[in-house]
């Protein structure tokens, strides 16, 4: 872990796991990036395991773990009190809080804390939250400074929320664009199509899947590649078979090397019922493939219809099935799609521009506050 100099200013990223997930990369590449001459960055979470978690680990001045179960029972207001006490014992400055129960958990008790900057974050639309989920998440919101949205659809649900505008910030994500500098080769034919996603009802792996039943009608060697996993796995692997498909699906699970799939794809599709800011797409942008997603939440926000991709109305097979022979028939439009895309997403979603983004956030809020360290002159002149 990092070694603390005098004069970094402590903070603190709460999260729940280190899980393969878009928020879970986004938040373990702020604790990578952030300028260690400026912070020391501390991790609390609730479990602390697996290979995303030592990634982040090695870079962090500590780690606390809060096993934190289930909200239903006393022992989590003893978690919250320890971590309390444990921001009041590193006197930390700043405290992050990542997702829906993070948010719950940390931003109370950082309030006991007295801890000078609490920001939380919002990256989804509540597709599958309770009504006291939400209940509670925007009563936990009471105790942020700021909610950091990253998109514009987020940042409007948050206020349909009631949350007051004043506290929302726009950060979009950010993007490892070193990963992404090969030039796609230009392609003739494009047949293997590509979705990047947890298998998860929200994702709409369902109606590509029905989409593809009449597409194999026209373009019989068409592939379809399932990158991710989740509970819905079972259910989409049943109604591929039911549906006599199963030779032009392949289920990767989950898959460490996206980059390299994406590389060996020609059209990447996303039939999301609910996104505020999908990673996938993101990346699909930056391999320069083209695009056909569905036209909610904040994927509007990154893909412009007939330029950067084609957007479809969720749920809707037959537009989707319509995008994806138009693309397969004329590969010229998919090129031109995806250069358009590639060079939308390393001129505007880099993660140093997103690191960048909340560096300065973290730095406003302290001086807001008047809790500016006066021996760390970097910070204060930033």
């Amino acid at each position: 872990m990092g070694e603390l100099k005098p004069g970094r200013v402590p903070i603190a990223m709460v999260m729940t796991s280190f899980e393969p997930g878009g928020t879970e990369r986004q938040m373990i590449e702020m604790v990578r990036r952030l300028d260690p001459n400026r912070w020391a960055v501390h991790i609390a979470c609730f479990h602390a395991r697996g290979t995303w978690f030592r990634r982040a680990a090695e870079r962090a001045a500590s780690v606390a773990e809060f096993p934190v179960r289930s909200f239903r029972t006393p022992l989590t207001l003893r978690h919250a009190w320890e971590f309390a006490r444990w921001c009041r014992t590193r006197r930390i400055a700043v405290v992050h809080t990542t997702e829906l129960y993070s948010n719950i958990f940390g931003l109370p008790a950082a309030a006991l804390a007295r801890v000078p900057v609490r920001i939380a974050n919002r990256r989804e639309i509540n597709p599958d939250k309770t009504p006291a989920q939400i209940a509670m998440q925007r009563t936990a919101y009471a105790f942020a400074h700021r909610i950091v949205a990253n998109s514009r659809a987020a940042a409007r649900r948050l206020e349909l929320e009631r949350v007051p505008r004043r506290k929302i910030t726009v950060v979009p994500n950010g993007l490892d664009l070193r990963a992404f500098t090969r030039p796609p080769a230009p392609k003739v034919r494009l047949r293997n199509v590509i979705v990047v996603a947890n298998l998860r009802p929200e994702k709409g792996h369902d109606v590509l899947v029905d989409a593809a039943a009449n597409v194999l009608l026209r373009v019989p060697d068409a592939k379809f590649n399932l990158v991710g996993d989740g509970p819905g796995r079972d259910a989409l692997i049943e109604r591929v078979r039911s549906l006599g498909i199963q030779d032009a699906f392949t289920f990767h699970g989950h898959r460490d090397d996206v980059p390299a799939c994406l590389d060996a794809a020609d059209i990447f599709v996303l039939p999301s019922r609910s996104e505020a800011f999908p990673n996938a797409v993101l990346e699909a942008m930056a391999a320069g493939l083209p695009i056909v997603a569905s036209g909610v939440g904040g994927i509007v926000e990154l893909i412009a219809d007939n330029r950067t991709g084609l957007l479809v109305p969720p749920d809707d097979p037959a537009s989707l099935c319509t995008c994806l022979l138009r693309l397969m028939a004329d590969s010229s439009i998919g090129s031109r799609m995806g250069a358009a895309a590639r060079g939308e997403a390393h001129a505007r979603y880099s993660f140093d521009r997103m690191v960048a983004d909340l560096d300065r956030l973290y730095v406003n809020e302290l001086a807001r506050r008047g809790a500016l360290p006066v021996e760390n002159p970097q910070l204060a002149a930033s």
